[in-house]
């Protein structure tokens, strides 16, 4: 079983606070194995309330070019599916909730079973499964159940309402809500489509929907926050360690990541 607390207890303290979550991404082996364990800390002691541990793969549909630039390093480096354990495992020590984003191939490589397993051992509260969908999800309904993780689906403008309601059936923890069509990167605004999908999303279920792709400062997560429960930043964050010495970066790491957390505060 995964240790507590869980995803549902981050959205109860928010909620509580009258605000947002804050969810940061990042990708393990960038800039290398140690130097994204020390990422995942200073990420999480800066404000992150969940951390969204990546798993770099040689042919991802969602990353967009920050993202892919340090997950093609990562695996040029040999970063390995264990080494994500030992991210997630720091990121709950260091007081995060984690999650797992990882495309599916590299959970079936290991065993639907013995991935949960592993991750649950390791603190995980969950996986978010991009190239998943809920009608071909039967082996990780199974197994999430059988170890206690919540299963995180995709929703994106394009959706439509059957589709809304059938990942939002499937869906534990929270929704992830794409706000635009397209990869990860940050961009100018966020754009009027999140709040109208979130809108859509919110008339068929209770749980958090939380709202990704493009938000890059303060007073984007401010206005996201201000209609969704959850705000999540990745490649904002992840271009902070780019062409940086390792200290530098952890400094620009956790300086952003503190505006973002005043953000969803609603202080940006």
């Amino acid at each position: 079983m995964s240790a507590s607390p869980g995803l549902a207890d981050v959205f109860a303290r928010c909620r509580d606070e009258g605000r947002a979550a804050l969810i940061g991404y990042l990708p393990v082996g960038y800039p290398s194995v140690e130097g994204s364990i020390d990422a995942v800390r200073t990420l999480a002691e800066a404000g992150a309330d969940i951390v969204e541990v990546g798993m770099p793969y040689s042919d991802p549909v969602m990353d967009g070019p920050v993202i892919q630039r340090a997950a093609t390093e990562a695996l040029a480096k040999g970063v390995h599916v264990d080494d994500v354990f030992r991210a997630v495992s720091a990121a709950r020590e260091a007081g995060a909730v984690p999650v797992v984003m990882s495309y599916w191939n590299l959970v079936l490589r290991r065993g639907v079973d013995r991935y949960a397993a592993d991750l649950a051992a390791a603190g995980g509260a969950g996986i978010i499964t991009p190239d998943l969908i809920p009608e071909e999800a039967g082996e990780w309904r199974t197994a999430s159940e059988r170890h206690g993780l919540d299963r995180i689906f995709l929703v994106a403008p394009s959706s439509t309402t059957e589709r809304i309601a059938a990942v939002t059936g499937a869906t534990s923890g929270f929704v992830y809500t794409a706000s635009t069509m397209g990869v990860t990167g940050a961009r100018g605004s966020v754009g009027g489509a999140a709040s109208a999908l979130v809108a859509r999303v919110r008339a068929t279920t209770d749980l958090p929907l939380c709202v990704g792709l493009g938000v890059s400062t303060g007073s984007q997560a401010a206005e996201v926050a201000s209609f969704a429960d959850g705000v999540i930043v990745g490649s904002a964050l992840v271009s902070t360690m780019l062409d940086r010495a390792p200290e530098e970066g952890l400094a620009a790491l956790r300086d952003l990541t503190r505006e973002l957390a005043e953000g969803v505060r609603g202080r940006a």
